[in-house]
């Protein structure tokens, strides 16, 4: 977990990410993560139950609801939620064989880390992905 390689190997191969706990409000840290996400030629997958719409995505209220329209294609699960629903979420990407999982800063749960490393999916816990991108050579786009 949290390794440098397993960083890079996300960066580099995902292009459809799924946010869970993402607001339409741009003060957020959620929004403005999944625009520049977005303007590194990601699409971004808003899941939330108290949204319909942003940054021009259709908003599902949950990952099996994003996972069954995209037919399954999702490659990153992005947790922007408390901790305490991290078990949750979690046990989704278990279930639906999503192949990353990223716990933005602040949302640590070592046993649901565990688990999904158990089932075979590669994790980064309390680590921001704008963050990370930006270290690994990421540039704002004009």
């Amino acid at each position: 977990m949290n390794e440098s390689g397993v960083i890079q190997e996300i960066l580099d191969r995902t292009r459809t990410i799924a946010v869970v706990g993402m607001s339409d409000r741009e003060g957020r840290a959620s929004y403005g993560v999944s625009r520049f996400l977005q303007s590194q030629g990601y699409r971004i997958v808003p899941v939330n139950p108290r949204i319909e719409r942003a940054l021009g995505e259709q908003a599902y209220p949950d990952l099996d609801a994003a996972h069954t329209a995209l037919d399954g294609k999702i490659d990153l699960v992005d947790v922007f939620r408390a901790p305490e629903f991290a078990p949750e979420v979690v046990k989704d990407a278990i279930r639906l064989r999503i192949p990353y999982l990223w716990l933005q800063e602040g949302v640590v749960h070592e046993e649901a880390a565990a688990w999904a490393e158990q089932a075979g999916i590669k994790v980064v816990m309390d680590r921001c992905i704008l963050k990370e991108g930006m270290a690994a050579g990421w540039r704002r786009r004009g």
